[in-house]
């Protein structure tokens, strides 16, 4: 006689009722904030995962999608990295134990990535910033990127690679409707 097959919400080590579980134990990745304007005044060289301190106010008000990465920029001092003026709204059912909206944010990463990025920061004069930020599971990351600034003509150039390229598909996709 076949056994019949259990049904996963069977199992004595099963998650809970109606919590979804992604395959393969892979974390889950949710963008909360992403730093656009880096990407058109920044040539993105190199980019590296760090995780961040926060408080759990601030973890709360990220979740609600209240975090802001347009000027914000990372600096090395003492061998730590630092985040300046990244703007995360205060919590909205805070207590007076709520946190400052734009205060100084410690990043989180090994001593020896953190020696790599100020040898390149300081040899070939490159710039250390925020491209987005994220959740990896329940952990709040932030994506950094050595990144050299553009002048005014690659900006020009860039948005003219972009618009032709745009004309370019236009033109593809509506040919390829006739064929």
């Amino acid at each position: 006689m076949a056994k019949a097959k259990a049904h996963p919400t069977d199992d004595k080590n099963a998650s809970k009722k109606g919590a979804s579980q992604p395959k393969d134990d892979q974390p889950v990745y949710k963008t909360v904030a992403d730093n656009r304007r880096a990407r058109f005044e920044y040539e993105i060289l190199e980019s590296a995962e760090a995780g961040i301190q926060l408080m759990g106010t601030e973890v709360k008000a990220i979740r609600a999608g209240k975090a802001n990465l347009s000027d914000a920029f990372v600096r090395i001092e003492d061998f730590e990295l630092w985040l300046y003026s990244c703007h995360i709204s205060p919590y909205d059912h805070g207590n007076r134990f709520n946190h400052e909206p734009l205060r100084k944010r410690r990043l989180l990463m090994h001593h020896g990535q953190i020696l790599k990025l100020k040898s390149k920061m300081q040899e070939q004069g490159l710039t250390l910033i925020p491209l987005k930020m994220y959740f990896k599971g329940n952990l709040v990351k932030i994506d950094l990127a050595l990144a050299k600034g553009r002048k005014l003509w690659d900006k020009r150039d860039n948005i003219a690679k972009k618009e032709s390229k745009r004309g370019l598909d236009r033109v593809m996709k509506h040919a390829s409707r006739y064929d």
